[in-house]
């Protein structure tokens, strides 16, 4: 008989949070949470750079971008929440469904692009931060982030509840130090309101402009806040789905309005403090931290400043990893520890800034952080436009798909950023082509733009021309299960732990062959979702229900052949859970399955089998 299997997205802490059976407050505030770790990166240090070159060399003009931007996350972090709660899918498993297999590499490419670009703009951020408040060079900054790596193994221990926390108080500390310094820079109100009135002075303007979208609307959050909302465990009914989008909705709502008003608190003090004295050449972090003292006459303004910039990078550090982790097993169906996978995204960000810092010099490193946002902005096509066809596909969606009066508005946000996206490719390739002589580089950059246009074109089109491919099921595990002929039993409680691979069958094969007609057998599997490792046995998100009904398909075909049988899931910690349940179960007799690999890939992706044998005190037998 064979078996589909679909992973969950964040399995760790995969339907973590339940909803259901809560006082009408209590359920409000459950489902709190999810927006504000989405919200982090919409306030990250990469924004600062944009909106104090916009603040600083056109006052109060550039305010309607961020209104326009913080309008366009709302709706469109909406429509990936809606996706992952209707659909339990994240925005890259709903790619790999649908698109070609080269396509979804070259999105996955440019999806870790986005989220390199965004460790860039944190590791600058930090760095930069700890330079104000102790002196520390910048080198010695970018390389002391490195520890921060740590930050979010740490938080994973205690739970996505007690991360949610963390980042709000980061949130907190980021505003009321912006708030603190509004009051000190006593803008004039009537102007700022002026600043609501779109308008583009010159072409600077618009590649702030579009720095500033690109800053604002980030593309890691539309993956990331699809598999956030399935950290909840809600009611698979009809009230209970239209219920999660609705406080969804207000959860984004109040998480992003936050995130406009540091975003507006920064442009505005530049505006107010810089602008209006004539320094209209402040676009870099340290030269407004130097300034503040001075032209506000305080102390307090400054360290504010420091503070809430670190605040800023150390909140956006979580988010980046989970959304790395979400796009890895999404795209690719690969799984690896969490802490490698920080490492490596931590490290491919502190190269290019070293670099940067030790060839170009300190003063390079605003130009970076601008130049981080703008490569950011030319990502969001590739990510908003298939978010768009999953959400409005009836097929999939059902009753839940937007109207087409949401369709219509989301496909005009979208052509407006592609539009400004290809204007400033052109405009910057047309330049460089115009004053390099050397024929390959043009010939490389051509190539490029062809490419770029190109794959938009498909991202567009292919869902249109194509049926879904019914049989991907976005998962890890491999399908293709079968039990087949089960020999007779010899012990009274045997454990097994499966990974619903193909190896299954020979782990229930040597379990019943060690068993007797009384024994009974408890199937154990361990959810590996980044969900579930965050919210434990309270995650419920899609990969969590899949597993169970994996793990119940079990259960009845072995009670079909006369078997006894039960099925227990485990979360977390792989081998600390398996041998947890074995104690719990009284189980007198273990068996698991080797990963088949050693060394190097033992680092890689966790051992297990060794673990396991050190954590239990009965036999164990591996199947290799």
């Amino acid at each position: 008989m064979n078996f589909q299997h679909t992973t969950t997205s964040l399995s760790e802490v995969h339907q973590s949070v339940d909803t259901n059976g809560k006082s009408k407050w209590r359920k409000f505030f459950a489902f709190f949470g999810p927006a504000y770790l989405v919200s982090v990166g919409y306030m990250d240090p990469g924004n600062w750079a944009t909106d104090l070159a916009g603040g600083s060399q056109y006052g109060y003009k550039l305010l309607w971008v961020l209104l326009m931007s913080n309008l366009m996350a709302l709706l469109l972090q909406s429509l990936s929440a809606r996706l992952g709660i209707v659909r339990g899918r994240d925005l890259a498993q709903a790619n790999r469904e649908t698109y070609p297999p080269f396509v979804n590499f070259v999105l996955y490419v440019l999806a870790e692009i986005a989220i390199a670009a965004t460790d860039l703009a944190e590791v600058l951020g930090m760095a930069i931060g700890i330079q104000l408040l102790t002196g520390l060079p910048l080198v010695w900054g970018v390389s002391l982030t490195v520890l921060d790596t740590f930050l979010l193994l740490v938080l994973q221990r205690y739970g996505i509840r007690k991360m949610e926390a963390f980042i709000v108080a980061l949130v907190a500390i980021v505003g009321i130090s912006f708030l603190i310094q509004l009051v000190m820079a006593k803008p004039a109100m009537n102007e700022v309101v002026k600043g609501f009135v779109p308008s583009l002075p010159d072409n600077t303007a618009l590649y702030i402009a579009i720095g500033i979208i690109g800053a604002t609307v980030m593309p890691h959050n539309l993956y990331l806040h699809s598999a956030l909302v399935q950290t909840r465990k809600i009611k698979r009914t009809d009230s209970g789905i239209r219920q999660a989008l609705k406080l969804n909705f207000i959860d984004s709502t109040i998480a992003l309005n936050l995130a406009f008003f540091v975003n507006a608190a920064i442009l505005i003090l530049a505006a107010s403090v810089f602008f209006k004295t004539g320094r209209t050449d402040i676009a870099e972090i340290q030269d407004a931290h130097k300034l503040l003292e001075q032209l506000l006459s305080s102390k307090l303004a400054p360290i504010l400043f420091a503070v809430a910039l670190i605040a800023a990078g150390q909140s956006s550090t979580v988010t980046g990893t989970l959304a790395g982790q979400i796009v890895m097993e999404g795209y690719l169906h690969l799984r690896i520890n969490p802490w490698l996978r920080r490492l490596i995204t931590r490290l491919v960000a502190i190269i290019p800034a070293l670099l940067t810092i030790l060839i170009a010099g300190d003063n390079k490193v605003g130009e970076l952080l601008v130049f981080s946002q703008v490569l950011l902005s030319m990502q969001l096509g590739f990510a908003i436009i298939p978010l768009i066809h999953f959400v409005s596909d009836k097929h999939t969606m059902g009753q839940y798909a937007i109207k087409p009066i949401v369709k219509i508005i989301s496909w005009a946000i979208t052509a407006l950023l592609v539009y400004l996206n290809i204007r400033m490719v052109y405009t910057e390739a047309i330049g460089y082509i115009a004053d390099n002589s050397n024929i390959w580089i043009d010939i490389t950059i051509i190539i490029a733009g062809t490419g770029f246009i190109a794959l938009l074109l498909i991202t567009i089109i292919y869902p249109l021309i194509s049926r879904y491919r019914l049989e991907a099921s976005g998962g890890i595990h491999k399908p293709q299960i079968s039990l087949g002929e089960l020999e007779k039993p010899v012990y009274h409680r045997i454990a097994m732990a499966l990974d619903f691979s193909n190896k299954d069958e020979q782990i229930i094969t040597n379990a019943i062959a060690h068993g007797n007609a009384h024994t009974e057998y408890i199937l154990i599997h361990i959810v590996e979702s980044a969900s579930a490792k965050y919210f434990g046995k309270e995650s419920d998100d899609f990969e969590t229900r899949e597993d169970q009904e994996q793990l119940d398909t079990y259960i009845k075909l072995l009670k079909n052949r006369g078997i006894k049988a039960k099925g227990l899931l485990g979360f977390r910690h792989r081998a600390k859970e398996i041998a947890r349940i074995v104690k719990d179960e009284q189980a007198d007799f273990l068996v698991l399955g080797g990963h088949g690999h050693r060394g190097i890939k033992d680092w890689i992706y966790g051992e297990t089998a060794n673990q396991v044998r050190h954590f239990v005190k009965v036999p164990v037998l591996v199947v290799q």
